[in-house]
């Protein structure tokens, strides 16, 4: 049923013994810095090593600093994430908002942002002037230039609302991160070296002069190709219940360098979750996963590519991996299949040269499947305990959900070696995966990638991943990774987690094979109930804009997420407003020349502003203050009289118009959200 080709060993152990033979000497005693810090980025054998010099990974973030403790479970989930700072500084006439302070030698190596603000400074060694002056918005946005370099994508670069910068920032004794404004949530990891370990701190000076490097980095992210020249194994076959493929690779010292595994279905939503794949190295089994997960793609086929997977369709599903798995003495690599329906399989892998020492490490991918999970009480689920020495390097999560409303409140909880309170505090799954305000829009990136989401709002299959180049997280003897189910509706989703590490001989973990759950093959969430609407409702999301201020952002937004029986057609016209004077004019349909009562549905939310509405001219009500009154929440403004008015030429023209904001607003923005209008005839 399988056939299985291998070249021979001995070309394996030529390479490694020429490459020992002319390997460089270690290069342990050079300085960190930004050139190092970005070939190490997109250094795939790299990672598969214990880290020389050793570092600690940590992470600043905006957590509701309530959270003291899990064993006060009301604290323990409290969700203002945002607006929280390590304290306020004055400096001169500048107000400044302290978001990271932490001794050095380090390296900041990731920054986050939903809505950055104000002008980000960056002071490295105890000085008064900042290393880095930039917008916050540009230098996360992907537009921030300097000396005319340009730091855009993929290292800076908006996804799914979420903003993100990955250029590295190395610092030899001190860092501390500031913003001028507030009100915005944020995280900052950052690395720790050991005490000694020479840095040569970031400028912008060697920013410009690295520019070459830079374009490099750019360009090898965003291909993420790998060129094998090694030996190529191949298995495949068609199978069917319990049967499987497998691929012996030749003696070691050796490392997987790429595996591909090309699937053909009838159904492939349920033939990714029932195929598994393995792996063994040196006699210990690393891998464990269904290939659907272990891949990124989740439940059915989702074409995207990160740094280490790519996932395509040519008529089949074909899945690449990039991990590098190394392995001292022998390797095997195969696919079993859990489901009864009839599927083709084909398993390709190649690998590369590898010198064995006492810093190698084997790759590991562990899956933990739950469903049902009840979202009340709030509880921290576990993706994966660990114990023993290696690097944490990524994960995978494919969620079902039954309902509309957003599921990923929760925030990342990550314990290394023992810590009673985690050094890793999020504010949101979101925020962890890189976007953000749970956007149900794909994306992909080398970092991270949300190759799916059904939809409408957060229903249904949504699939999440995050991979970890230079914010990988180092443990001596553990690590724990917790992430809050913290869920907008009391309902019972389910859970699909596959964690990344990699680790020395021996290590252990609480996450067994699944077979039963992996035979389950997707859990598909039941169909959603007919979208509310309000009686007689013409939906402003659906009227034609007539005209609008210059630079003015505008469109439908999906509202299910917010509360289900609460926005007419469970959408509304989002119209994202910066400043006073902004304004959007929509046509109301009105076939009867009738004078009519014009009620207005709208929005109220925590970063909304005041309004002024006219129809054809004429001022219609008093102006509206949309502002909720509380961080976090967004509900229906209720019925808006906007008086009685003829309608000219078979419709009315809105005018909404931003005339101030509140003062108590979470920032300056002044959006706005029209969710319908009902017509009532003069008698």
């Amino acid at each position: 049923m399988s056939t299985h080709q291998s070249r021979a060993a001995c070309f394996i152990l030529l390479v490694a013994c020429c490459m020992a033979a002319f390997a460089p000497a270690a290069r342990a005693a050079d300085p960190i810095s930004l050139e190092s810090l970005l070939r190490e980025m997109i250094d795939r054998k790299a990672i598969a090593q214990l880290p020389e010099p050793w570092y600690t990974c940590s992470q600043a973030s905006s957590y509701d600093r309530k959270s003291t403790s899990a064993s006060d479970a009301e604290t323990w989930f409290a969700n203002g994430d945002a607006n929280q700072y390590i304290r306020q500084e004055t400096n001169g006439d500048r107000t400044e908002w302290v978001m990271m302070d932490a001794d050095g030698p380090g390296a900041v190596v990731r920054l986050w942002s939903a809505n950055p603000k104000g002008t980000l400074r960056i002071y490295l060694d105890g000085s008064a002037t900042p290393a880095l002056e930039a917008p916050m918005d540009q230098l996360l946005g992907g537009t921030w230039s300097v000396g005319g370099l340009t730091i855009g994508e993929p290292l800076s670069a908006t996804r799914s609302r979420g903003w993100n910068l990955y250029l590295p920032i190395p610092y030899a004794k001190h860092c501390k991160i500031t913003s001028d404004s507030n009100g915005f949530y944020y995280q900052v990891n950052y690395r720790t070296y050991e005490p000694g370990t020479e840095v040569e701190s970031f400028s912008t000076e060697k920013l410009t002069q690295a520019a070459q490097r830079l374009d490099a980095v750019q360009r090898a992210l965003a291909a993420a190709a790998t060129k094998t020249g090694g030996p190529t194994l191949h298995a495949q076959g068609t199978l069917q219940a319990t049967a499987g493929l497998e691929v012996t690779l030749a003696p070691g010292p050796a490392a997987v360098e790429t595996i591909t595994c090309r699937i053909k279905a009838d159904d492939y939503d349920d033939a990714l979750r029932q195929l598994i794949i393995k792996a063994n190295f040196d006699d210990e089994p690393t891998v464990w996963a269904p290939v659907g997960d272990f891949f990124g793609t989740g439940i059915g086929v989702n074409t995207f590519h990160d740094w280490y997977r790519t996932v395509e369709s040519d008529g089949a599903a074909v899945l690449t991996s990039r991990w590098i798995m190394p392995y001292q003495k022998k390797g095997s690599i195969s696919l079993e299949y859990l489901g009864d329906a009839e599927i083709e399989a084909q398993l390709t892998v190649s690998t590369t040269w590898w010198i064995w020492d006492n810093r190698s490490m084997h790759f590991h991918a562990a899956w933990r499947q739950q469903d049902p999970i009840a979202t009340r009480p709030m509880q921290d689920w576990n993706y994966i305990d660990l114990s023993g020495k290696g690097v944490y390097v990524g994960d995978s999560l494919a969620i079902a959900n039954p309902v509309i409303e957003w599921w990923g409140e929760g925030d990342e909880k990550i314990y290394v070696d023992g810590e009673s309170f985690p050094s890793h505090f999020g504010t949101g799954t979101e925020d962890y995966y890189g976007y953000a305000w749970c956007c149900p829009d794909p994306f992909a990136g080398p970092f991270h990638a949300q190759p799916r989401c059904d939809g409408p709002g957060n229903y249904g299959h949504t699939s999440v991943s995050r991979v970890r180049l230079l914010d990988a997280i180092p443990f001596r003897t553990a690590l724990k990774f917790d992430m809050e189910v913290w869920h907008w509706k009391e309902c019972n989703v389910g859970y699909a987690a596959t964690t990344f590490f990699y680790a020395r001989p021996g290590v252990s973990h609480n996450r067994p094979p699944q077979p039963d759950e992996a035979a389950r093959g997707a859990l598909h969430p039941p169909p959603l109930p007919p979208p509310f609407t309000i009686a007689g409702a013409i939906e402003c999301e659906d009227m034609k804009v007539s005209g609008h201020s210059p630079d003015l952002a505008f469109g439908p937004q999906a509202m299910q997420g917010f509360g289900r029986e609460t926005w007419s057609n469970d959408a509304h016209l989002w119209v994202r407003a910066t400043s006073v004077g902004d304004y959007i004019e929509v046509e109301i349909p009105c076939a009867s020349p009738v004078p009519a009562r014009v009620t207005l549905h709208a929005t109220k939310s925590w970063d909304y502003g005041i309004v002024q509405f006219s129809i054809d001219g004429e001022k219609a009500g008093e102006p509206v203050d949309f502002f909720s009154g509380a961080q976090g929440v967004c509900k229906a403004s209720g019925p808006i009289d906007l008086g009685m008015h003829r309608p000219v030429g078979g419709k009315l023209t809105l005018r909404a118009e931003v005339v101030g904001g509140n003062p108590q607003r979470v920032d300056e923005n002044a959006y706005f959200g029209l969710d319908c209008v009902v017509l009532e005839a003069a008698k």
